[in-house]
């Protein structure tokens, strides 16, 4: 059977290459898409959402939007990255499905009491918001939960937004604290192993030869965002970071890592945000999530080749 997943997402041209991975995979059963203020406010970030789904040709995905800015803070965006529209690089006709009604917060606590305990996966690939709410609303669903499956944090490669954080958890860091100590079980896709999920020039051409549309489109949104990683980080391609948490539910051997406790800065001075990755086992917290170091990049390409080319 298919594993369900829900997404949370923030799209982002790399959320948006996820949300296709996923949609080409017939292992997953995507229950449905919630959106989340990220890199762009949610007004875009709902759009966006409902525009991949039209381009993949599945308008039967409910969209449902979410938390429009995190628990306690003012809401940070990254439009420096991804364009105004978040989804920079081609543009999208508007789309014909409309949002649906109710909130991404009680679709996740509805699905997750609907669906029989422990066959529900949530995927955050945005600032965490949406999964700490429903915590906070709905603890009984913690114990329901599959796992979580989610793009954030740091340690090695330590900051992109600042010197010590990484984006989605520095946008809300004490959503972020909330989930990590919340005793889900998690998996957690940090800059460490994303930042060897680099695409290069032959990859992006090979989308672009696609026969399809989805192909054109990823080529394009690609070409967007490779310029800000390429300068920022003077790399031959730019890191492909959420579509890695996909990747880990279809091909888990690609990645190696460690299980570790992980705790989230929310009051420090220079690192708020700050994922302290306890990877060397120096203290006694428990440990608290799996925590991904590194990625066989070459197999991971040909594992998104070849599902991005099922796409229409």
């Amino acid at each position: 059977m298919a594993r369900k997943i829900i997404i949370d997402t923030d799209p982002g041209q790399d959320d948006a290459v996820a949300i296709l991975l996923a949609l080409a995979s017939p292992e997953l059963h995507v229950l449905g898409l919630t959106a989340v203020a990220g890199n762009v406010p949610l007004a875009l970030t709902e759009l966006n959402a409902r525009k991949i789904l039209e381009l993949a040709g599945r308008t039967e995905i409910p969209v449902f939007a979410g938390c429009d800015r995190p628990l306690v803070r003012p809401l940070i965006t990254a439009e420096h990255v991804h364009g105004k529209s978040g989804l920079d690089g081609i543009e999208l006709p508007a789309p014909s499905v409309a949002l649906r009604p109710g909130h991404g917060v009680d679709f996740i606590i509805d699905m997750l009491r609907r669906e029989p305990a422990g066959t529900v996966t949530l995927v955050p690939i945005g600032p965490l918001t949406n999964i700490a709410q429903a915590f906070r609303q709905a603890p009984d669903i913690v114990g329901r939960i599959q796992e979580i499956v989610l793009m954030g944090g740091a340690y090695f490669e330590v900051g992109n937004i600042t010197p010590a954080a990484e984006f989605n958890i520095f946008v809300d860091p004490e959503a972020a604290a909330e989930v990590f100590a919340a005793g889900a079980p998690l998996v957690v896709m940090p800059l460490d192993v994303t930042h060897e999920a680099l695409t290069s020039r032959d990859w992006i051409e090979r989308m672009r030869a696609l026969p399809g549309r989805c192909g054109r489109a990823i080529a394009s949104w690609t070409d967007f965002f490779e310029r800000f990683d390429k300068g920022k980080y003077g790399s031959e391609g730019a890191p492909l970071h959420d579509p890695c948490t996909i990747a880990w539910l279809l091909r888990p051997d690609l990645f190696t890592g460690r299980h570790i406790n992980v705790e989230i800065e929310t009051a420090g001075r220079f690192t708020t945000g700050m994922t302290v990755a306890d990877w060397w086992h120096v203290t006694d917290r428990p440990a608290n999530a799996n925590f991904i170091r590194h990625v066989d990049r070459d197999r991971l390409f040909t594992l998104f080749t070849d599902r991005l080319a099922r796409l229409p």
